[in-house]
C-alpha cells in the first residue's frame, strides 16, 4: 500500500477519533454553554486522546509482524513519551490555576492553611466534652464501632423522641372537653346552687358564656417543639359541665350553633356527639395528642440531674471535640440528633411551665437552650464548624426565640426574666457562624481533594455512580484534580459576597443571584467540576434561614424592652428611642437593608414589629413565611 494511502488512511481514522471523543466530552461538559476555558480544554483532550488511540492502534497492528518488532518499541516509546509529557503539562497547568486562585481567596481576606482550622490542644479540665464520663459518648458523633459501642450502651440523657405521657384523641378513644345536659326550667331549679353553668338556649350571649365555660375549663394551651399540644389543666378537671335550659326539644343544629368549631384553636376541631339518653351532647376533641403540663414535667424529671450536669460542664471555657483533625474527612462531630433532642425537651419543659406560671423555672431551662449552641460554635477558636454545623445552630436558636415568644404570649416573663434574656439575645450573631461555615468548606473540600489517596478517590466515585464520567476519574491526572478544586473554590466562595458582618447585614440579591450562577454551572456534571458537583452545598435555604433567625433574635431583643417599658408605664411606648437607654442600650436594626426595624402601637394597645424580609421591600407589616420569601414581611407574631 503506497505511503500516501496509508497516511491518508491514518488521518481520516485519526479524524473520527477526533470528532468521537469530542461528541463525548460534549455531553459531559454541556454546563459550559459552548464557552472557552471548557471548550478548548474539551478539544485538547479530544486531540491528545484521538493520537493516543491512532497510536494504540498502530502499535497493535505492528506487533502482529515480527519484522516490525523494533517498530514497536519504538512507537511504544513515543506514547509513554507523549502520555508523560501530556500528565506533566496537565498536572503543572492545574497546580499553576490553583496557587493563582488560592492567592485570589487570601487576598480577600480568607485563610487557605488548613493547619489554622485545626483547634489547639485544651486542658482536659476546662473542656466541656471531658467533664465526667457521659458528655463526650452522648454528645460526640460516633465515627467507629467502639464509639458506636459506648454511645449504644450509655442510657445516660437518652431521650426518645415521641415517648412522653400522652393522651391520644382518637375517634374511638376522644377526649371529653365539654357535656352539655339539655334540662326542663324545673329540673334546672332543682339543681340550681351546684357549681355546673346554667344557660337558657334563648339568652342573648349563650354562645359566648358556653365558650367561656369551655375555654376556662381547659385553659391554655401551646403547642410543643415535637408536635404535642401543651395543656394548663388536668384530665380530672375535664369536661366542663353546662345545664342548658331548654322548654322545647333540643335539636343537634341547635347545639352547632352555641358550639363553633375553631372554639379552641390550638385544639383543632372539636365536634358534637350525642348521647343514648338523647339529652346529653358531648363535646369532643380526636385526631390529637395532649399532654397535660404537670405529668410532662414530672415525667421530665428524670432528666433533670443529667440536665444539671451539661449545665455545670458547659460553665467550662472549651468545647473542643478530641480527634483527629488532620484531614478535613476525618475530624469529629458533635451528635446533632442528642442535641436537638435536649433543646426540644428543655422547650417544652420551658413551655409547661409558662402554662404553670412558672417564670422563673421557665427561664432557667430556656437558658441552658442557648448555652446548648456553644457544643457547636467550639469556643475558644470557632473553627472548625461545618456548614450542617452551623445551620444546627441556626435551627437550635430559632427554637430558642420561638420559646421566649411562647413565654410573652401566655404573659409569663417578668423584669428579672426579661433582663437575662436580653443579655443573652445580645450575643447571637448567626450570620458570622454562616460565613465561618462557608469558609470551612471552601478551605476543606479543596484540602481533602488534594491530599486523597487513589483509594479514597475511588471510594469516593463509587458513590457517585450513574454517570459515565465516574468510571474514567480514577487515574486522571492529578492537575485535573486541581482544576476541579478552582471550580468547587470560586462556585463556594460565590455566596459570600451576600455578606456584610462589619454592618450586620445579609443582601438577599446578590445572595438569590449567586445561588442561580452556582446551579447553573452544576447544572450537568464535567471533566472540571465533578468535585463541585459533590461537594458545592446549596446555600439559598441556609441564607435564607439564617437571616430570618437572626431578625428574629433582633426583634426578641427590643420586645423584652418593649414589655419592661409597658411594665414600668402601663402602655407601649410611641416610638422605639423612648427605649434607649433605660431599657436597651442600642437598638438592632434590619439586617435586612439596615435600616431601623419597623414598629408602631396598634388600636387595641399592642404593637406591631417587623422587618421587610427577603424581598427587601415594606409590605406594612403583613406576614410572610420562609416559605414564600416573595412575599410579606418578618413580623414578631
Amino acid at each position: 500500500m503506497p505511503a500516501s494511502t496509508r497516511i491518508r488512511r491514518a488521518v481520516l481514522v485519526w479524524l473520527l477519533l477526533f470528532a468521537f471523543l469530542t461528541a463525548l466530552l460534549a455531553l459531559g461538559a454541556s454546563h459550559s454553554h459552548g464557552h472557552p476555558p471548557y471548550l478548548l480544554r474539551s478539544l485538547i483532550i479530544a486531540a491528545v486522546g484521538a493520537t493516543f488511540s491512532l497510536g494504540l492502534w498502530w502499535l497493535i497492528r505492528c506487533s502482529c509482524n515480527r519484522g516490525n518488532f523494533g517498530r514497536l518499541l519504538i512507537g511504544m516509546a513515543i506514547s509513554a513519551t507523549v502520555l508523560a509529557v501530556f500528565y506533566l503539562e496537565e498536572d503543572w497547568r492545574g497546580k499553576r490555576a490553583w496557587e493563582q486562585c488560592k492567592a485570589e481567596l487570601e487576598a480577600g481576606g480568607l485563610v487557605m492553611d488548613w493547619d489554622k482550622y485545626i483547634p489547639p490542644p485544651v486542658p482536659d479540665d476546662q473542656n466541656f466534652f471531658m467533664a465526667g464520663t457521659n458528655i463526650l459518648p452522648r454528645f460526640k458523633k460516633a465515627q467507629s464501632d467502639a464509639e458506636i459501642a459506648m454511645a449504644t450502651n450509655n442510657f445516660w440523657l437518652r431521650i426518645g423522641y415521641n415517648s412522653s405521657p400522652k393522651f391520644s384523641a382518637t375517634k374511638t378513644n376522644p377526649l371529653v372537653v365539654a357535656s352539655i345536659l339539655i334540662s326542663s326550667p324545673t329540673a334546672v331549679g332543682l339543681m340550681h346552687g351546684t357549681n355546673d353553668l346554667v344557660i337558657n338556649l334563648r339568652e342573648r350571649g349563650a354562645q359566648g358564656r358556653i365558650a367561656g365555660a369551655i375555654r376556662n375549663t381547659v385553659g391554655r394551651s401551646v403547642t410543643g417543639a415535637q408536635g404535642f399540644t401543651f395543656l394548663e389543666r388536668s384530665l380530672s378537671q375535664l369536661p366542663a359541665h353546662v345545664l342548658l335550659d331548654a322548654e322545647t326539644p333540643v335539636a343537634r343544629s341547635d347545639i352547632e350553633t352555641l358550639v363553633p368549631k375553631d372554639l379552641v384553636t390550638n385544639l383543632g376541631q372539636l365536634q358534637i356527639a350525642a348521647t343514648e339518653d338523647n339529652r346529653t351532647f358531648n363535646i369532643l376533641l380526636t385526631g390529637k395528642q395532649v399532654i397535660f403540663a404537670a405529668d410532662y414535667l414530672k415525667w421530665s424529671d428524670q432528666y433533670v440531674p443529667a440536665l444539671d450536669e451539661v449545665r455545670e460542664a458547659l460553665k467550662r471555657p472549651y468545647a473542643v471535640l478530641p480527634g483527629d483533625y488532620s484531614r478535613p474527612y476525618w475530624i469529629p462531630i458533635a451528635n446533632f440528633v442528642a442535641i436537638r433532642a435536649v433543646a426540644q425537651t428543655l422547650a417544652q419543659r420551658a413551655q409547661c411551665d409558662f402554662l404553670l406560671g412558672r417564670p422563673d423555672e421557665a427561664l432557667h431551662e430556656t437558658i441552658l437552650i442557648h448555652d446548648l449552641c456553644r457544643i457547636l460554635e467550639r469556643p475558644p477558636t470557632g473553627r472548625p464548624i461545618a456548614l450542617v454545623e452551623a445551620m444546627i445552630d441556626v435551627a437550635i436558636h430559632g427554637l430558642y426565640v420561638s420559646t421566649i415568644a411562647d413565654g410573652f404570649r401566655l404573659q409569663t416573663w417578668q423584669e428579672p426574666q426579661l433582663i437575662a434574656l436580653q443579655k443573652q439575645l445580645q450575643t447571637i450573631h448567626l450570620p458570622s457562624q454562616l460565613m465561618k461555615a462557608f469558609e470551612f468548606e471552601i478551605v476543606s473540600s479543596s484540602y481533602d481533594l488534594q491530599t486523597a489517596t487513589s483509594a479514597e478517590l475511588r471510594r469516593i466515585f463509587t458513590y457517585q455512580r450513574g454517570n459515565w464520567l465516574w468510571y474514567g476519574l480514577w487515574y486522571v491526572p492529578r492537575g485535573w484534580l486541581y482544576q476541579n478544586t478552582v471550580v468547587a473554590a470560586k462556585l463556594q466562595q460565590k455566596p459570600l459576597a451576600a455578606f456584610d458582618l462589619p454592618n450586620d447585614l445579609i443582601h438577599p440579591e446578590p445572595a438569590e443571584r449567586q445561588t442561580k450562577e452556582v446551579e447553573m454551572a452544576l447544572d450537568h456534571v464535567s471533566l472540571w467540576n465533578w468535585w463541585a458537583s459533590i461537594t458545592v452545598p446549596s446555600t439559598a435555604k441556609a441564607m435564607r434561614t439564617t437571616a430570618y433567625n437572626q431578625t428574629m433574635v433582633n426583634e426578641a431583643q427590643i420586645v423584652c424592652a418593649l414589655q419592661r417599658y409597658q411594665l414600668a408605664h402601663g402602655e407601649y411606648p410611641a416610638a422605639l428611642e423612648s427605649l434607649v437607654p433605660q431599657f436597651i442600650e442600642q437598638l438592632p436594626h434590619d439586617i435586612i437593608g439596615g435600616q431601623p426595624l419597623h414598629y408602631r402601637r396598634t388600636e387595641d394597645g399592642k404593637f406591631l414589629l417587623y422587618s421587610i424580609g427577603w424581598n427587601e421591600t415594606d409590605d406594612g407589616g403583613v406576614p410572610g413565611t420562609l416559605a414564600d420569601v416573595k412575599n410579606g414581611d418578618w413580623v414578631w407574631q
